[in-house]
C-alpha cells in the first residue's frame, strides 16, 4: 500500500493499473506465483516516482480431500456445467467492480472471531486423488451459523446463495480492484450495492457448496490477482 497524489497513474511493470484514489492512497498485490521483484510506478503531472518491490517465495502445502461427491470434482452433466457456467458469468460482474474507495488503508480484521485454521493459502488441492488448481483461500472453520463481520468497509458487488461449488457467496469491493470472497456461508444478510462498515455482519458460516464440513473461505482478489488475505490483518499505508 502507498500514497501519492490523488489520482495519479499507477503501473506495475509498466502495466496501467488505475488510478490512485481520491486521497492518494493505492494498492498494489501479486499472486501465488509471482516472480522474484516488480516494478511500482506512479506518475502525476508533476513527474514520476519508482520503487521496486521485492517479492518473497510463498510456502505452500499439499491439501488432500477424500470423499467430496464427483458432481464436486469433475462435474460432466451438461445441465450442471451450463449452471455452474452461468454463475462464473454472474461472478464476473461482481469481480469486475471498481468502487471508488480507499476502505483498505486502515487494515483488517479476521471475518471470524474464533475460528481454526483448516486450510492456508495457496496450498496445492488433491481432490478424490486429482490435482486440481492450488487453494486460493484461507478456510476459517467455525460452527454453522458463526457471524461473518467485514473485515474492512467497502461495497458489496456480489451476493448470492446455491452457487455449486461456493454457496453462499459474497464479494466486497473495498477500493482500487481489491475485493474479497466469503464462500459457503449458510445466511447472506446483506445486498448488491449496499455499504458496509469495518465489523458489520454480512452473514454466517455454512457448508454449502464443495466444503465437508462448516467453515468460511476467505479470499482476496486484486485485477484478478489471487492474494492472501491474511497478509492484510492490521496492515496500515505507509
Amino acid at each position: 500500500m502507498g500514497r501519492t497524489q490523488p489520482r495519479a497513474q499507477l503501473f506495475v511493470d509498466d502495466v496501467a493499473e488505475g488510478l490512485a484514489s481520491r486521497s492518494g492512497y493505492f494498492i498494489v498485490g501479486f499472486d501465488r506465483d509471482a516472480g522474484p521483484q516488480a516494478r511500482i510506478r506512479v506518475v502525476t503531472e508533476d513527474g514520476e516516482a519508482t520503487h521496486i518491490a521485492a517479492i518473497a517465495p510463498g510456502d505452500f502445502n499439499i491439501q488432500r480431500i477424500d470423499g467430496l461427491p464427483e458432481d464436486q470434482v469433475s462435474p460432466t452433466d451438461e445441465a450442471l456445467l451450463a449452471r455452474i457456467a452461468a454463475e462464473v458469468t454472474r461472478k464476473a460482474v461482481g469481480f469486475a467492480s471498481l468502487a471508488d474507495l480507499d476502505d483498505f488503508r486502515q487494515g483488517f480484521i479476521t471475518p471470524v472471531k474464533t475460528y481454526r485454521l483448516a486450510a492456508r493459502f495457496g496450498g496445492q488441492r488433491i481432490l478424490n486423488g486429482e490435482p486440481k488448481k492450488p487453494h486460493y483461500g484461507d478456510d476459517l472453520a467455525a460452527p454453522v451459523g458463526t457471524p461473518i463481520r467485514a473485515p474492512a468497509g467497502g461495497v458489496v458487488s456480489f451476493a448470492e446463495t446455491g452457487l455449486h461449488f461456493d454457496g453462499g457467496l459474497t464479494l466486497i469491493d473495498h477500493g482500487q480492484g481489491l475485493i474479497t470472497c466469503y464462500l459457503h456461508q449458510s445466511r447472506i444478510d446483506v445486498a448488491v450495492g449496499q455499504t458496509v462498515r469495518r465489523g458489520e455482519v454480512i452473514g454466517a458460516v455454512g457448508k454449502e457448496g464443495r466444503a465437508t464440513g462448516p467453515h468460511l473461505c476467505w479470499r482476496m482478489k486484486w485485477h484478478g490477482r489471487n492474494l492472501d488475505p491474511m497478509l492484510m490483518l492490521d496492515a496500515k499505508t505507509p
